[in-house]
């Protein structure tokens, strides 16, 4: 029994020092969730950082993209398929002259391309939509102010279990490109004083008829013209009235050519004309008679009446090369001028003498 004092003081210590113990452990544990909070509110704040530079980078990149777009005129668009539901950025909008977020019905949209442009995109995007691929083209609107306009139209069509879900790309605004491409396909190709084609182009038809000549049904034949008088103007009046004089001569020859393959302006005062009729060997001699007529009428000019005429050289186009052709017709032109001028002459080939 002396004993249970002391065993109950140990106790009390015991109960004490566990106390002690626990207390020590809940203010460390205390201690040790509030630093787990303090780091992950750090962690927290830390992310919510680079979030917000994230989100800042991508709100200036989409400002870039879409500055970029509206400088490029280059609209995203796509279609949902099969219920023909479409959606489109505000430079499609744009070009096809539509007030922004305007309810879209793509019945009406396909109204404003020309017939072949409608044609060639229903019959690609049809293509796409069955192979589950895409396609590229260009298309000519005419947007709901009138105002005619050329897009690039890419395409790429979207499967979900093989089937097909969307189609979608990307329209760019290419009128002003397709404007210069022209322009500068016409420099090349036409005289840029008289609008006939010019010599590059006379001599690429005059090779075509010379390789096709076994496949023509129709006889082909070459006119060469050259202007009489025409230095004469020139150089008293000046280049301005001899400029006016061979424009008034280039619309003479296309009104009186208007059958011809190509009616060109090959030099100063020089033209050709290719032809192709079926109406016998002595076809081209007629249009020559009509050409020598039309430009050997009086042309008046501020109050001067001026007079030119023209010789002509004929040659049939054959199978040789076109030099040799251009050649011939050459030499029937200057026999044309020795006879007198004003004029037509054919080449006829020299009789071998020696049978």
């Amino acid at each position: 029994m002396s004993n249970t004092p002391a065993r109950s003081v140990s106790s009390a210590k015991t109960r004490q020092l566990a106390d002690l113990v626990a207390e020590m452990i809940a203010s460390l544990g205390r201690r040790d969730d509030a630093e787990t909070a303090s780091r992950i509110k750090a962690e927290l704040d830390a992310m919510e950082s680079r979030i917000r530079q994230q989100a800042a980078a991508l709100a200036h990149s989409q400002r870039i993209f879409d500055q970029s777009a509206a400088a490029a005129r280059i609209g995203i668009w796509e279609c949902s398929l099969p219920d023909e539901t479409l959606r489109w950025t505000d430079v499609v909008y744009d070009i096809f002259d539509l007030p922004r977020g305007s309810p879209l019905d793509r019945n009406e949209i396909m109204s404003f391309y020309s017939a072949e442009s409608a044609r060639e995109l229903i019959r690609r995007r049809s293509r796409a939509v069955e192979e589950h691929s895409g396609f590229t083209m260009e298309a000519e609107i005419v947007t709901a102010k009138g105002n005619h306009r050329w897009m690039r139209i890419t395409a790429t069509v979207e499967c979900s279990d093989n089937e097909p879900v969307r189609i979608f790309g990307m329209k760019q605004d290419i009128t002003e490109q397709k404007l210069l491409l022209d322009q500068t396909r016409y420099l090349a190709e036409y005289d840029p004083m008289t609008g006939l084609a010019n010599r590059t182009q006379f001599q690429a038809k005059l090779a075509q008829m010379c390789k096709q000549h076994g496949e023509m049904t129709d006889a082909g034949a070459l006119l060469l013209i050259d202007l009489d008088g025409f230095k004469k103007v020139n150089d008293t009046l000046g280049h301005a009235v001899g400029d006016d004089c061979l424009k008034e001569v280039a619309h003479r020859l296309a009104h009186a050519c208007r059958a011809a393959e190509i009616v060109a302006r090959i030099g100063g005062d020089e033209f050709a004309v290719l032809t192709k009729t079926s109406q016998g060997r002595d076809a081209p001699e007629d249009l020559a008679r009509i050409i020598v007529e039309a430009l050997s009428q009086p042309i008046e000019h501020d109050g001067r009446t001026l007079r030119l005429g023209a010789s002509v050289g004929i040659a049939l186009v054959d199978a040789g090369s076109p030099s040799d052709v251009f050649k011939r017709a050459d030499i029937a032109l200057y026999a044309a001028k020795a006879a007198g001028r004003n004029r037509f002459q054919r080449f006829e080939p020299p009789h071998d003498l020696s049978a």
